[in-house]
């Protein structure tokens, strides 16, 4: 089945869709994606290591899960349908919590990623159960510690990641991170 992802404007309107075995290149286009950051209740948030056959940043830690809004879905609705096909498992209370959030990023490759991207937090109602073609391995850590690692070694992290943290920890969204 084929899986569309929405173009966009610089100023965020959609204006097309195209294939998204196709549109990440080296000439990627702007268009719309998701990241999520999921929290247990002890307070520690799942960072997933994105699997050795990704065609971006394959091998590398990162946030959570993202994926893309197909044409037509909400965001929301894109972000609970990417738990249950990439974690396999359902999340809850579900907060936008960088609405403006968009990146470029050119990985070793030579492949673009170049989205906007709104960030949301939520939580888990579960132990992740990862599909193995999205993630091949996952832990539960604390925010702080989290932040510390991805700060000594930024580039065993993705760049998106890297951006994110900070603005979480700085728009109070990370728990037990503050600066």
């Amino acid at each position: 089945m084929t899986e569309f992802v929405v173009l966009v404007s610089e100023d965020g309107q959609p204006i097309g869709s195209a294939d998204k075995a196709t549109v990440h290149t080296t000439d990627t286009a702007l268009h719309l994606a998701f990241s999520c950051h999921v929290f247990n209740e002890a307070g520690e948030v799942l960072v997933t290591r994105r699997a050795l056959a990704k065609k971006t940043w394959p091998g590398v830690w990162t946030n959570s899960f993202c994926g893309h809004p197909a044409p037509g879905e909400a965001p929301e609705d894109a972000l609970h349908r990417r738990a249950t096909q990439e974690l396999g498992f359902a999340v809850t209370d579900v907060k936008l919590a960088l609405p403006d959030f968009r990146y470029r990023a050119v990985d070793a490759s030579g492949v673009v990623e170049y989205e906007i991207c709104p960030v949301f937090v939520a939580r888990a109602t579960d132990e992740p159960r990862p599909e193995p073609d999205e993630v091949c391995e996952f832990a539960w850590v604390h925010p702080r510690a989290l932040l510390a690692a991805v700060e000594a070694t930024p580039w065993a992290f993705s760049p998106w990641i890297n951006l994110q943290l900070p603005a979480l920890r700085d728009a109070g969204f990370l728990p037990g991170a503050a600066s």
